[in-house]
């Protein structure tokens, strides 16, 4: 029998989310059923997404329940196994939630994945050849489209998402731009990355500012952007987008804490033709296979070198998760379990 230590949602967030909306608990694990294999969690992942199921309201997917484990993604090992599908010592990623343990039937498609570990990290399989490098991938290759000598925008470009996207867009041949905030990641996303330029965000005030950093950094206008951020950044970026654009809305993290996002210039889309189109990556398995693929080769031969945030110990879980939706984190956002 094993204790397990496990994080669950206490209360929803009120406005902003707070480190008292969840709480630690330690219960025993459970005794392992046929079918069943006991994963030990090395690592969990923390992601945008988690802010907006922990809202009641009405989304894409249901509430996180209360008093149940978070959610969230996870890479560990196997330690006990009831399952012929597995066996003590594998490395696996799943969906394990914010918790040392996890008890996951083996039979069910999905649940589980072995991962090879001899040419990419098991932490990168929750960041840029996990779920947020597919996403990257499907909202540049299926949405944006891009062809040789495009431009491509990307916002939050430094993260585990933007970061996969821009590289992705580099090897079709595009000139990428990221948005980011601070010059340290600026510097990142430029000379580790490879991006042709990067705009510090936190240099403008305004749309109209950012709009004409812009215009300096894509002297052709805008084909495609990649979309994380909304607000301010999606006002200025409509002000260059070429007719005929493509704009893949991944996420909203300026909207995360319930505040309505106006847009400044709807009219554009008419006006440009553009496309906007939202996507959520799990509604795309068909995808998965070529991008995890793709992005394995371009990890494993060093030609995309991912930043990552590790916080120590799943008591760090919630202040880590708060500085990821507050842009404190460099890369994927990560907690080390093990």
């Amino acid at each position: 029998m094993h204790d397990n230590q496990r994080i669950v949602l206490a209360s929803r967030p009120q406005g902003a989310a707070t480190a008292e909306n969840f709480q630690l608990q330690t219960l025993p694990s459970p005794d392992l059923q046929d079918g069943q294999v006991r994963v030990r969690h090395h690592f969990l992942s923390l992601d945008p997404y988690m802010r907006g199921r922990m809202n009641e309201g009405k989304s894409y997917a249901a509430p996180q329940p209360l008093g149940e484990v978070m959610i969230g993604g996870t890479v560990g090992e196997v330690v006990e196994s009831h399952s012929s599908r597995f066996a003590v010592g594998d490395q696996v990623v799943g969906m394990g939630g914010w918790q040392l343990y996890s008890v996951v039937d083996a039979e069910q498609p999905g649940a589980l994945r072995k991962v090879d570990t001899r040419h990419v990290p098991l932490s990168h399989y929750l960041g840029a050849v996990g779920m947020p490098g597919v996403t990257g991938w499907h909202g540049l290759v299926r949405i944006i489209e891009p062809q040789a000598g495009q431009t491509v925008v990307v916002s939050a470009a430094s993260g585990a998402v933007g970061s996969a996207v821009g590289v992705l867009a580099k090897v079709r041949g595009c000139r990428v731009v990221g948005i980011a905030g601070g010059s340290d990641k600026c510097a990142y996303v430029t000379n580790e990355l490879g991006f042709d330029d990067c705009i510090d965000y936190r240099l403008h005030d305004s749309a109209a500012s950012l709009s004409k950093a812009l215009k300096l950094a894509c002297p052709q206008g805008i084909d495609g952007y990649f979309e994380n951020v909304g607000g301010m950044l999606l006002d200025a970026v409509m002000l260059r987008m070429n007719a005929f654009g493509r704009i893949a809305v991944c996420g909203m993290i300026a909207g995360y804490d319930g505040q309505p996002m106006p847009m400044a210039h709807p009219a554009l889309i008419l006006v440009q033709r553009l496309k906007v189109q939202g996507f959520i990556v799990s509604e795309h398995m068909q995808d998965w296979p070529p991008a995890l693929k793709e992005l394995g080769e371009l990890v494993g031969s060093g030609r995309f070198r991912p930043r990552e945030s590790v916080a120590q110990g799943l008591a760090a879980a919630p202040e880590a998760f708060l500085g990821l939706l507050k842009g404190r984190n460099f890369g994927k956002q990560l907690v080390r379990l093990i």
